[in-house]
């Protein structure tokens, strides 16, 4: 009943109370933004959710769109700006995902949803975490985020889908703010890691060959 109705319950209601109560700065942020990124506040890009079904996340802009010779990005170390190393530190560029969660894109607690481009990389097991809505933060992001390596975040994925509860989403909430709070397990350049999952992948089959 809870992952069938309840979960979505949740999701709209808190999400919405908590949109309305951090309003003041989510407009203090996305006015910085807009000056910083020349109009730019905030950055989408298409990921995977529910069923495999693509749509389109938000983010605070974090990032210049700043390219080498070749008109290829440079390297995100090099790309995210002062506020914008702040804002991921903090977590705070992932309060437009609010609006995803409100939409019924996204749920406060899932699997995070990941590129596009990943599909094909996924083993059988693995793609149980399309089966529920992705979420803004989830058991592999309350048990190490960063500092945990692809295999061992999917793993936790997994788990999440054949554990799912009220319970255990309302353990992974706490957690998750008291390692927000703490900047636990963050990366001291503001920069995610570990890298492209497809690169991890095709890394790890020459190695096998």
């Amino acid at each position: 009943m809870y992952k069938l109705f309840f979960k979505r319950v949740f999701d709209y209601t808190l999400s919405l109370v908590a949109f309305f109560i951090i309003l003041p700065i989510f407009l203090l942020i996305m006015i910085i933004l807009l000056i910083v990124n020349k109009g730019k506040p905030f950055f989408r890009q298409i990921r995977v959710g529910k069923n495999e079904k693509v749509f389109s996340i938000l983010k605070f802009k974090t990032m210049k769109d700043i390219v080498d010779i070749h008109g290829n990005k440079l390297p995100d170390k090099k790309r995210v700006t002062g506020i914008g190393r702040f804002l991921r530190k903090t977590s705070l560029d992932e309060l437009p995902q609010l609006l995803n969660i409100i939409s019924g894109k996204m749920s406060l607690i899932g699997p995070r949803p990941l590129p596009e481009k990943y599909l094909p990389f996924y083993n059988v097991e693995e793609k149980i975490r399309h089966s529920v809505l992705p979420g803004m933060t989830g058991l592999a992001q309350s048990e190490g985020r960063n500092r945990l390596n692809w295999d061992d975040k999917l793993k936790y994925d997994i788990k999440y889908v054949n554990e799912l509860s009220f319970i255990l989403d309302v353990k992974i909430f706490f957690k998750t703010i008291h390692n927000v709070l703490s900047r636990k397990d963050v990366s001291s350049t503001g920069v995610d890691s570990p890298g492209n999952f497809d690169v991890y992948r095709k890394q790890q089959m020459m190695k096998n060959k």
